[in-house]
């Protein structure tokens, strides 16, 4: 009887995570890992985390590098995807864009500073434009490339606080799905997710346990039965993201997916 094979599904693929040393994007990066890709955690300004990170899975036998970079700088996200292919030896096979940023004061959108928007915006928004970009240019062709950005379910429920978190994240759907047609022809898929309430340090900044609350009552979180809606996701839960074709199958949030390229 022939042995098993014990390949890994991304045995042999490199991926590269930006904000990937915390909350989504560490799960993101630990199951690619485990699916036995070589990982390029991204961090901006925690190097502890990110170290902490790549330990961990080195402890499991697991490859990874961790990488700062600021990804609404141009130059350093050139920088950061030359770093990741010094580490591995090949250009990302896997570009997922988790990094961003929320106000955690929720201002009305009379009550939004101009910088604060802006801040808002050239992490959000011009950061997956930036990593999006150089991953179209970067990721070989006809390699079953893989894009994925990061959105948030606020750009469906529109709650009021949100109006830039909200509308940066929007801009991020457009995008991803106009740059899916134009990555198809060289075999590369693009796709967003759209997580629903999850706890991790960002959404959790800022709000108290009534207005927890208020989310669990109406039903902020989408998700597969009444049970998991009521109470949110944790990070742990977000293990599914990629899988093994890296697309995504889990349990939070919207998928939106984009229509096919015209011919």
């Amino acid at each position: 009887m022939a042995a098993e094979s014990t390949t890994l599904p991304l045995d042999g693929r490199v991926a590269l995570v930006t904000g990937g040393s915390r909350g989504i994007g560490r799960e993101v990066s630990s199951n690619l890992a485990a699916l036995g890709a070589r990982v390029v955690v991204n961090y901006a300004s925690n190097p502890a985390k990110a170290e902490e990170l790549v330990a961990e899975l080195a402890s499991r036998g697991l490859r990874a590098a961790a990488v700062r970079a600021d990804v609404s700088d141009p130059a350093a996200v050139r920088a950061l995807f030359d770093r990741a292919e010094e580490a591995f030896g090949s250009p990302p096979h896997i570009v997922v864009a988790c990094a961003g940023i929320m106000d955690a004061e929720y201002p009305a959108l009379a009550d939004t500073a101009v910088e604060d928007f802006d801040a808002t915006f050239a992490v959000n928004t011009r950061g997956k434009f930036l990593v999006g970009r150089e991953a179209a240019r970067r990721i070989p062709p006809n390699s079953g490339g893989r894009i994925v950005t990061f959105s948030s379910s606020t750009v469906a429920v529109l709650p009021p606080g949100y109006a830039a978190y909200a509308a940066s994240n929007a801009a991020v759907e457009a995008m991803t799905r106009i740059l899916a047609k134009e990555v198809a022809a060289k075999g590369i898929t693009a796709n967003v997710v759209a997580p629903g309430p999850v706890r991790t340090e960002l959404f959790l900044a800022g709000k108290d346990e009534a207005f927890l609350e208020r989310v669990k009552k109406n039903h902020w979180a989408y998700s597969r039965d009444d049970r998991n809606r009521a109470r949110g996701g944790v990070p742990g839960e977000r293990g599914l993201v990629l899988g093994e074709r890296s697309g995504y199958q889990g349990q939070w949030g919207r998928r939106v997916s984009a229509p096919p390229a015209e011919n």
